[in-house]
């Protein structure tokens, strides 16, 4: 009998005696705090509190438990997508990310700074598969800010001159750099601040369609 087919056999035998939505949240919590490539089986039994095959039954091994970890911390590209297209401009938007982002970075429950940064910064080549599914996250960002910038170009809310592309890599850039800061002990008002010193550089005209939302948080 196969892996896979075993996996199969486990996960359709007999229904599950915990909460799989609790223990995939510590499961996120342990690659968020460790990394990926430095958590092992054994530390995430020990915090998810179940045994191996229990592990296997649910989410088959390591790095599909990794990817349904990292779909519940980022959620689905499409609500960030929808949600940065409604906002009132991509000044806003990027603001929004920025104090979303950093609340998150410096939540009193959960590890600092970034799960998608954190996990995967001292990834291996065995674990490309991995950094790649990863970077998709920030690509689709990245293309979603862009996006966005662009609209208001076309709407002549920001001169035709605004390099879009680079305006949307300077937040996910940021937003590296602020995950960084958190991990290494800097507080939420020290985030916001460089946040706030970063948007500055966003052009004069975007900022005044603005609704002068604050990105502290």
């Amino acid at each position: 009998m196969t892996e896979t087919s075993e996996v199969n056999r486990r996960k359709s035998g007999r229904p599950l005696s915990f909460d799989r939505d609790a223990v995939l949240n510590k499961a996120m919590l342990a690659f968020w705090r460790h990394g990926y490539e430095t958590t092992s089986i054994s530390d995430l039994i020990r915090e998810m509190g179940i045994k191996a095959p229990s592990l296997y039954a649910a989410f088959g091994d390591k790095k599909n438990l990794f990817f349904e970890a990292v779909r519940l911390y980022a959620g689905e590209p499409s609500a960030v997508r929808q949600a940065i297209e409604a906002a009132p401009s991509s000044y806003d938007a990027a603001r929004s990310v920025l104090a979303n982002s950093i609340e998150t970075f410096t939540g009193v429950d959960t590890p600092p700074g970034c799960l998608l940064a954190s996990s995967t910064a001292s990834g291996s080549a065995a674990s490309e598969d991995v950094r790649a599914t990863v970077a998709v996250y920030r690509r689709e960002l990245r293309d979603s800010l862009q996006a966005r910038i662009e609209r208001d170009i076309q709407e002549g809310l920001v001169a035709g001159d605004v390099d879009a592309v680079a305006l949307a890599n300077l937040v996910v850039a940021l937003l590296q750099g602020l995950s960084v800061m958190a991990r290494d002990g800097e507080d939420r008002a020290s985030l916001t601040d460089v946040a706030e010193a970063a948007m500055k550089a966003w052009p004069d005209n975007m900022k005044a369609i603005g609704h002068g939302n604050s990105v502290r948080t």
